[in-house]
C-alpha cells in the first residue's frame, strides 16, 4: 500500500523524529534508494544527533535486504561520506544527518559513483515513489556489512591542499559545536603548526550550546569573545555535519562568505597559474574581479549543490563557492568540503604575512555588500515583477540565472524567492560606495515589503 513520506526534499531528506522520519521510512528509503540505484557497493555513516545511530541502523538493513554490501564508517561528517565513496570507488554513499535543523530532526543526503549528487532531477522523486509504493523483494543473496575505517586516507588527501613547509604558527580558534568536526581537527593537529583553541569541541548530539548553526548571530558571540581574549590569529566554526566552514578575522568580526569565495578563488589561481571558477549569481563583482585580474575564467551558475557541481563537471572548474559558505573542489569530485578552506586560508595567511583582516578588507572596500536579507512575502512572484518594473530602464543588465540580477553601473543586485517557503532573499552590493549600497538596499526592502525572518 502506498504511503506519502513527507521528508523528501529539493536536494535530500529531512524531517522531525519520529513522525516525519523514523526507523520505517529509514528502512523504505534504503530499498528505494537500491532499487533505483542499482549499486553493489554503499559507503554509509552518520552525524552526532541522538537519533542518528538508530536511523542508520535500519538504513543498513534496508540496503542489505537489498542484497548491497555496506561499508560503515560510523560517526562522520557529510564530506567524509563523498570522500569514502570517490576515494574507494564506491556505488553511492549516504550519510544520516540533519546538520543545523533544530534538535528533533534528522535527515539524510545521498550519492551515486564519483560522489555525484542525487537530487530532484537526478533521481531523489523516484526514490520518494519507490520508498512510499513499498513494493520489495529481498534479494537472493543479503548484502555483507563491513567497518571501513577511512580516516587516515582522508586526512593525507585534506593535507594534499596546501604546503605544510608554508605554514606559520597561527593561533586558530575552533567552534565545532559539539558537532562532528572537532574529530577531524584532532587528526589533522598532529601534522599542523597551529594553536588550536577549542570550543564545544567534543561531539555531543544533545547541543548543550545549542544546534550548530553560525549563520545564526547569536551562535557566534563565543567564537568572537575567545578570539579576543586570546589573541587569536582568525576563528572557524562550523555546522554540524560541517559540510560548511564560516570564518572570523583576528578582530573577532564574522567574515561573510561572499569574500572567502574570492580568497579561495586567489588561492588555487595563483597556485595553478589559471583555471575556471563557478560562483553563484547572488554576489558576483568580487569574484569576478579577482579570478579576471589572475587570468582565470569565472562562470555563473544557479545557487545550489547540484547545479554548482553539474556546472562545475561540465567546465571542469577547479573551483567553486557560494556566499553560503559552501566551497567545492575539483581535486574533491567537485564536492563541497568545510576543512579544505580554512586550510586554504591558513596557508594564504602565512604565504602573505597578511592578517584576515588585511587580505578581506581591501575587497569589502571595493565591492560592499549588503549581505543576505529575508523577507516572508505572501506573493513573492508580484514582488520580483514590481521591484523589475521599477529598475528595468535603468540597467545595464538583467539576467534570470537565479531569480533576478539586475546590473545597475555602479551597483547591483540580486532578487530571489526560496524553494521551500514564502521567502525572498535580497543581496546588494556596490562599486566603492558603502553608502549607495545601503541606500540602495533600503529602498528596494520598502518595496518589497513584508515581514522580516
Amino acid at each position: 500500500m502506498s504511503r506519502e513520506i513527507t521528508c523528501f526534499k529539493a536536494y535530500d531528506v529531512r524531517g522531525r523524529v519520529p513522525d516525519e522520519l523514523n526507523e520505517d521510512i529509514a528502512y523504505r528509503i534504503a530499498r528505494a534508494y537500491a532499487l533505483q540505484i542499482q549499486p553493489e557497493k554503499v559507503v554509509v555513516g552518520h552525524d552526532i544527533r541522538m537519533s542518528s545511530e538508530s536511523i542508520c541502523q535500519s538504513l543498513v538493513g534496508g540496503l542489505l535486504d537489498s542484497g548491497v554490501d555496506v561499508f560503515h564508517i560510523g560517526l562522520c561528517g557529510t564530506e567524509e561520506i563523498y570522500f569514502s565513496t570517490f576515494h574507494y570507488r564506491m556505488d553511492g554513499g549516504i550519510v544520516v544527518t540533519a546538520s543545523h535543523n533544530p534538535m528533533d530532526y534528522n535527515g539524510m543526503k545521498f550519492v551515486r559513483e564519483q560522489s555525484r549528487p542525487i537530487s530532484g532531477d537526478t533521481g531523489l522523486l523516484e526514490i520518494k515513489e519507490k520508498a512510499e509504493q513499498g513494493n520489495f523483494v529481498n534479494a537472493a543473496r543479503k548484502g555483507k556489512q563491513r567497518s571501513l575505517d577511512h580516516s587516515a586516507s582522508y586526512i593525507e588527501h585534506l593535507l594534499q591542499y596546501i604546503d605544510i613547509d608554508k605554514l606559520k604558527p597561527l593561533k586558530i580558534v575552533v567552534n565545532a559545536g559539539n558537532g562532528g568536526a572537532g574529530n577531524v581537527i584532532d587528526q589533522l593537529a598532529e601534522h599542523l603548526p597551529f594553536e588550536f583553541v577549542k570550543l564545544n569541541h567534543n561531539p555531543d548530539g544533545s547541543f548543550p550550546s545549542g544546534v550548530p548553526n553560525p549563520l545564526l548571530e547569536e551562535n557566534r558571540p563565543v567564537t568572537i569573545e575567545t578570539i579576543k581574549e586570546s589573541g587569536a590569529d582568525l576563528g572557524v566554526a562550523w555546522d554540524g555535519d560541517f559540510d560548511r566552514c564560516f570564518f572570523f578575522d583576528e578582530n573577532g568580526d564574522f567574515v561573510e562568505g561572499y569574500y572567502i569565495v574570492g580568497l579561495l578563488a586567489d588561492a588555487f589561481l595563483k597556485k595553478l597559474g589559471k583555471g575556471t571558477v563557478i560562483h553563484d549569481p547572488r554576489l558576483t563583482w568580487n569574484t569576478v574581479d579577482i579570478v579576471e585580474k589572475l587570468g582565470g575564467r569565472a562562470v555563473c551558475s544557479k545557487t545550489g549543490h547540484a547545479f554548482i557541481k553539474e556546472r562545475m563537471r561540465s567546465e571542469d572548474a577547479v573551483y567553486g563557492g557560494e556566499m553560503s559558505a559552501h566551497h567545492y573542489f575539483r581535486d574533491f569530485a567537485y564536492c563541497d568540503s568545510g576543512m579544505i578552506p580554512w586550510l586554504l586560508v591558513t596557508e594564504l595567511i602565512s604565504r602573505q604575512g597578511a592578517s584576515l583582516a588585511e587580505l578581506v578588507r581591501e575587497r569589502m572596500a571595493r565591492f560592499p555588500a549588503s549581505g543576505e536579507i529575508n523577507r516572508r512575502i505572501p506573493d513573492p512572484a508580484a514582488v520580483l515583477d514590481s521591484v523589475k518594473a521599477a529598475y528595468e530602464k535603468d540597467a545595464l543588465e538583467i539576467d534570470f540565472i537565479d531569480g533576478l540580477s539586475m546590473d545597475l553601473d555602479r551597483w547591483r543586485f540580486n532578487l530571489r524567492t526560496s524553494n521551500t517557503e514564502p521567502v525572498v532573499r535580497l543581496n546588494v552590493e556596490s562599486r566603492g560606495d558603502i553608502a549607495l549600497m545601503k541606500e540602495r538596499t533600503a529602498e528596494i526592502l520598502e518595496l518589497m515589503g513584508g515581514e522580516a525572518v
